[in-house]
């Protein structure tokens, strides 16, 4: 069997301008990345941007994952190229790979089987550069503030809060004291609120404007001080001028795929830049987005932040889930995840009825749920599955991507793009002028099933401190993603537990609250043996090990 990376080496790729032409776009419209690979030029995202938006959208999330992940983007993949075999013109929308994942547990971000996009080395090895932009922004803007402490401190800066970031996993920088005494650290650079600006951003104006918004410090006379007190934003846009054009790509079934931004959604809002994905609805027919990790985090976030600020709406949601994820929520360990366990299969099917019930009862999505086929899944297994979703009056389709391509997505395909025509009246979570604790009180038990919410001793002051600057801003929760709850040793719906806030952060460029909860981390930590230690170069320069 070959693995993710030959089988992406073994392709024929067409010509980049090729791919652009199924989407009625020319060479003219492109910034070439080699051959491959390309960014649409600024001018023709403008140009499109003035027409109106005609695709249906289809947003692909999940259920708690395992640690090794369960193909959503796979699936998201499989689905658009499955589309595009059943005659719908069909794109992709997806995020950039981020190096910590990459070197750390999951490895790359492109698919799988042959549902990948490609080039898949490029695309998880620095791309086309729009990660590096991010951090040099980011971190221009914290030279820029210790350089004006060291000049003298005109603007009286007092308690800073702006840290900086790289696209890495490295636990040693998560806390650091400068020489100035200030006290700081790295995020990695998918959690950074540069990124989020970058992904929620309407167009280069807006980037601007968001970037000056950004609040640093706190003054000693308790007045916020801001990226634009510093005249930081026209650099920093300067920096992502040419990031901030969507990139271009292909699956390994020839669809063409928009992938730009990349913020993690356990500790960020996990959706793809808002600009690549309005380029994309006036591209095609159906689009497909997906929100990261299960529907508890990516899903409510892409609804309640990317949507309400932007005004998107999906039209169908598909949940992906495995038989694998299932038993795991049902009690069994990762060890022993491919034997054949019906009673912990049945078990775990509970936290597919949470996340299916979320979406259609919180916020009004027609649900479909796509099954992603294992090798080691039996016939017993997947029957059971089924019939326990269809009584809930939800379709589900057995899919088979991975391994044959959109071809064991295509009943998919057409039950999506059936109810995608039917459209939805989505709603909210939440209101706007909510307070910013009732707002996560409210995603806490109706999302995650918890009986209440604790603040500990610092975000309690936090939330105190920024009780006017939140008004009117969206929650962006940080959580484990492995379970409902905070604490990731709590599989499938547990009852009755609290969400811990740890600490609340003011992105206001970003528009929202990132409130942190039980032990996640903003810089996560390599595992015990890192992908990194299967990857290499082999004599002709060709990357091997990579998945």
């Amino acid at each position: 069997m070959l693995s993710d990376i030959e089988i992406a080496q073994a392709a024929t790729l067409a010509p980049i301008a090729a791919v652009a032409g199924k989407l009625g776009l020319s060479a003219d419209d492109l910034h070439a990345h080699g051959q491959h690979m390309a960014k649409l030029t600024q001018a023709t995202v403008n140009r499109l941007h003035a027409q109106p938006a005609q695709a249906k959208l289809i947003l692909v999330t999940a259920i708690n994952p395992t640690p090794a992940g369960e193909g959503k983007t796979t699936t998201t993949i499989g689905l658009t190229d499955a589309l595009n075999q059943a005659g719908y013109a069909a794109l992709a929308c997806l995020r950039e790979p981020s190096l910590g994942p990459v070197f750390g547990m999951k490895g790359g971000a492109t698919g799988g089987g042959y549902a990948q996009v490609v080039p898949m080395e490029n695309i998880n090895l620095h791309f086309t550069g729009d990660f590096h932009a991010i951090t040099a922004a980011n971190n221009l803007l914290a030279a820029l503030i210790d350089n004006h402490i060291y000049q003298g401190n005109a603007l009286a800066f007092d308690q800073v809060s702006w840290r900086r970031c790289m696209d890495m996993n490295d636990r040693a920088l998560r806390r650091l004291t400068l020489e100035n005494h200030t006290h700081t650290g790295f995020d990695i650079t998918v959690a950074s609120e540069v990124m989020a600006i970058f992904c929620l951003a309407t167009d280069l104006a807006d980037l601007t404007r968001r970037l000056g918004r950004i609040q640093i410090a706190v003054s000693t006379q308790g007045q916020p001080i801001y990226a634009s007190d510093l005249q930081a934003e026209g650099a920093m846009t300067a920096l992502l001028k040419d990031a901030f054009q969507p990139n271009l790509v292909q699956t390994l079934g020839g669809s063409p795929a928009l992938l730009h931004g990349g913020p993690f959604a356990n500790i960020a809002h996990g959706c793809n830049s808002l600009v690549a994905t309005q380029t994309a609805m006036r591209l095609a027919d159906y689009v497909v987005t997906e929100a990261g990790f299960g529907a508890d985090l990516g899903a409510e976030k892409f609804l309640d932040i990317k949507c309400r600020q932007s005004g998107l709406r999906p039209d169908v949601a598909v949940i992906v889930a495995t038989v694998r994820a299932l038993k795991y929520h049902g009690g069994v360990e990762v060890a022993d995840l491919n034997a054949e366990n019906l009673s912990a299969l049945a078990s775990g099917v509970a936290n597919l009825e949470k996340h299916i019930t979320n979406l259609q009862s919180h916020f009004g999505l027609p649900v479909v749920v796509a099954l992603n086929h294992f090798t080691a899944d039996t016939a017993a297994e997947v029957a059971l599955v089924q019939t326990a979703v269809e009584a809930l009056g939800v379709r589900l389709h057995v899919c088979r991507h991975w391994a044959e391509g959109g071809a064991g997505a295509l009943a998919l395909a057409h039950t999506v793009a059936t109810q995608a025509q039917q459209g939805a009246t989505v709603n909210l979570l939440y209101a706007d002028d909510l307070p910013l604790l009732d707002k996560l009180t409210t995603i806490a038990q109706a999302m995650y099933g918890a009986s209440e919410v604790s603040l500990s001793a610092l975000a309690q002051t936090q939330l105190s401190q920024m009780a006017e600057a939140s008004r009117g801003l969206a929650v962006c929760v940080a959580k484990t993603q492995y379970s409902l709850s905070c604490d990731a040793k709590l599989r499938n719906v547990p009852k009755q537990h609290v969400l811990h806030v740890r600490e609340l952060r003011l992105s206001r460029g970003a528009g929202f609250v990132v409130a942190i909860c039980g032990d996640i981390m903003t810089m996560p930590g390599l595992p015990k043996q890192p992908a990194s230690a299967r990857i290499g170069v082999d004599a002709d320069g060709r990357i091997t090990g990579l998945s």
